[in-house]
């Protein structure tokens, strides 16, 4: 079996890290302890421990325990389990539990509700997401985290103290080498474990004691690469906006090397950097706009890797941009009023007059073109109820179009 699958810890002794669920008064280890297990769901990344508990929970509890995968289950198994419940108290482990459809999810509902079965699920994906709003209501659900790089270095130096571990007493593990591993890990255990096996698998003929080393362990790992999965995609992404929004260059370029690095679609990457541009800079700065639409440009014309560096360059403008969201908020207020009040009429003089008949109807009659006054602007009636939705902030450009405003309205 695999190094991972191996060292899995066996009681809550033996259990590393989520010690704010697990620590000694917690309330999921009161549960744990006394087996008054009720259903839960346990919900993370990979790597942080939410099967390992399950496997716990399997040996401390008196109930029957049926374990399930999702990913190789349906609702045959979920009735043999059923049937297996109706002889005694039965929790129902499904590891994964977000790849069950609706339909499998649904089966399950009314056992839970009437206490017939406990479930314990696991999932990688937010269960508010991934699950139907019913289930996930009728469970506790814990959220595990990334493990701590100290958590991280506890399991691996176990690995080599363990007897279901390593197996090589003359092997062990420069400092360093134990540091990247631990960096490369981000958090998860399982992927510790499996660059710590095949690290040492892959050693040189001779190796002794003592000589796992950085170089090794960067010859067996080629490359990291970034954990991202849908949960993880709409955090990263948010992180990234908001970041370019707070005027953080440094957050926002992080942010989007994390996204291009792990696969995420350019062009996705290079939208949400043009509705930035737009909602958070606006009229403070009106180039921003143009340099997020260049960039999009850019890279559908060169693509990737050179295309990540127009994005960074119109990533980094608008987080160093001023910032103004006027022209949304003047959006969201002026369709804010369409939906919700009466719909004004096109005053007459502002109709079309282009067409046969419009004279007849005294569409665009006393109409006043701007550009035939002084300063090309002539006070004259664009709503037949004005109101004013657009208020410029003082930040850059837009505290000229201030100005320019006020001159106007003190014309009129």
């Amino acid at each position: 079996m695999p190094l991972a699958w191996r060292l899995r810890p066996v009681s809550l002794a033996e259990f590393t890290g989520q010690e704010h669920l697990l620590g000694e008064g917690k309330p999921l280890r009161k549960l744990i302890e006394k087996d008054r297990i009720v259903s839960l769901i346990l919900y993370g990344p990979p790597g942080t421990g939410k099967t390992a508990l399950a496997g716990i929970i399997a040996k401390k509890t008196r109930a029957n325990f049926i374990s399930l995968n999702a990913v190789t289950s349906g609702i045959k198994e979920i009735r043999d389990s059923l049937t297996t419940a109706r002889h005694g108290k039965t929790i129902l482990f499904i590891d994964e539990i977000h790849r069950f459809n609706r339909i499998q999810q649904d089966a399950l509902l009314p056992h839970v509700e009437s206490g017939e079965i406990t479930l314990i699920g696991t999932s990688t994906h937010n269960p508010f997401f991934a699950l139907v709003s019913a289930l996930a209501s009728r469970s506790m659900i814990f959220e595990f985290n990334p493990l701590r790089p100290e958590e991280i270095r506890t399991i691996l130096n176990r690995a080599f103290s363990s007897p279901d571990g390593i197996n090589d007493p003359d092997l062990a593990a420069d400092d360093d080498a134990i540091g990247l591993i631990t960096t490369l890990s981000d958090g998860d255990a399982r992927r510790a474990l499996n660059i710590l096996e095949i690290s040492c698998m892959t050693l040189p003929e001779g190796t002794g004691p003592g000589h796992l080393t950085l170089e090794h362990v960067q010859e067996a790992i080629q490359r990291k690469s970034a954990y991202y999965d849908e949960d993880d995609h709409y955090d990263t992404v948010s992180a990234f906006i908001k970041s370019m929004r707070g005027s953080d260059p440094d957050a926002a370029i992080y942010w989007l090397s994390k996204m291009i690095d792990a696969g995420e679609d350019p062009m996705f990457i290079a939208r949400r950097i043009v509705i930035c541009a737009s909602e958070d800079v606006g009229n403070a700065d009106p180039a921003a706009l143009t340099v997020a639409v260049s960039a999009m440009n850019a890279l559908e014309k060169t693509g990737l890797p050179e295309g990540a560096i127009p994005l960074a360059q119109a990533a980094i403008y608008i987080a160093c941009a001023p910032k103004s969201n006027a022209s949304y908020m003047a959006l969201k207020e002026a369709t804010d009023r369409i939906r919700n009040d009466y719909i004004q009429e096109v005053p007459g003089h502002l109709r079309d007059s282009h067409y046969t008949g419009a004279k007849r109807l005294n569409a665009g009659k006393g109409y006043k073109y701007p550009h035939d006054y002084d300063g090309h602007f002539i006070s004259q009636k664009y709503m037949v109820k004005p109101e004013r939705f657009y208020r410029p902030s003082g930040e850059g450009y837009e505290k000229t179009i201030s100005e320019i405003m006020e001159s106007r309205r003190k014309r009129t």
